[in-house]
């Protein structure tokens, strides 16, 4: 399971007593970030984290860099969109990434290389930086063949799709073999025609 932090406390006990200060993120820098952003989620990069203030989650990263996961995020969310979705479904879903990338040096080098080029055709501000969805799928559109965009796709099917917590948000109701199969649950439940 990603190491995924929820609720309020949104990092792991790193030896710092309640009360003082983090040398990553100040509330006063939290809340500027919050105030410029207006509508829509705000992904904080905070030492080797992500963090989402406006969600309550944060993920810790371990080998790709904390804006590569935030492009990432923001990536699969751009293949894959779901209006129904928040960002921790996405931020868990690419999570794998930085797992692969800490094991084997070519996938982190794949993954910070194929970032660095995305972030390169997309211009000044970045792919993050890019205000409209359209803009950012015609740059994706540009790289849609290469192994590194392959890699996140398909990593996204199964990682994305394969979370138990999401299947009700899209209807589904799981796996049938164990409750007897479809035949007696929902085989004939066309009501429709």
């Amino acid at each position: 399971m990603p190491t995924i932090y929820s609720g309020r406390a949104a990092r792991p006990d790193d030896g710092a007593h309640p009360g003082t200060k983090s040398a990553g993120l100040s509330r006063r820098a939290l809340l500027r970030g919050t105030a410029a952003t207006g509508l829509g989620a705000l992904l904080v990069i905070s030492g080797r984290a992500v963090i989402c203030p406006s969600q309550a989650w944060g993920l810790e990263t371990q080998s790709l860099k904390p804006e590569t996961m935030a492009t990432l995020i923001q990536m699969a969310r751009d293949i894959y969109p779901h209006d129904r979705l928040v960002d921790r479904y996405y931020a868990i879903a690419v999570k794998d990434h930085d797992t692969k990338a800490a094991e084997n040096e070519t996938h982190r080098d794949l993954i910070e290389g194929g970032i660095g080029d995305l972030d390169a055709r997309a211009g000044a501000g970045g792919y993050r930086g890019l205000g409209w969805e359209e803009e950012r799928v015609a740059v994706l559109r540009q790289i849609e063949d290469s192994p590194f965009f392959q890699a996140v796709r398909s990593g996204l099917v199964v990682s994305l799709y394969n979370q138990h917590e999401i299947w009700p948000l899209f209807g589904y109701e799981g796996e049938s073999y164990s409750k007897g199969g479809y035949i007696h649950r929902g085989f004939d439940d066309i009501d429709w025609l």
